[in-house]
């Protein structure tokens, strides 16, 4: 049971220092849209209609609260990043509670014995 021990103690050490590289963080998913005017005879309107954009705007929902903003064309990069940076993060958090959990069900079985 020791190395047990040892080896989640490794493994939530490796997860801690990889949330520590974690850049920027941003919770959401982003959607790419197209738009029609109010401009009468705009190539919008056209039959097929060719359509204002692409604009982009991501959406998430943080403590309960929905939300949206636009985001600039220079910036998709950067906010896909911090995207996927969020779900990594997420993905750490789940395996650190998971292998904690498991070892502090080994600490416990190990005092009452």
């Amino acid at each position: 049971m020791n190395r047990r021990v040892q080896a989640l103690e490794r493994q939530i050490d490796r997860i801690k220092a990889e949330l520590l590289r974690l850049e920027d963080l941003r919770p959401g998913s982003l959607s790419e849209q197209f738009n029609v005017c109010g401009t009468p005879g705009c190539r919008c309107k056209k039959s097929p209609p060719e359509r204002h954009g692409p604009y982009y705007q991501v959406s998430y929902t943080r403590k309960g609260r929905s939300g949206s903003r636009f985001v600039r064309r220079h910036q998709v990069k950067a906010v896909k990043r911090q995207l996927r940076n969020y779900v990594r993060m997420r993905e750490l958090v789940d395996r650190w509670v998971e292998a904690a959990t498991e070892l502090s069900d080994l600490r416990l079985q190990d005092e009452g014995e």
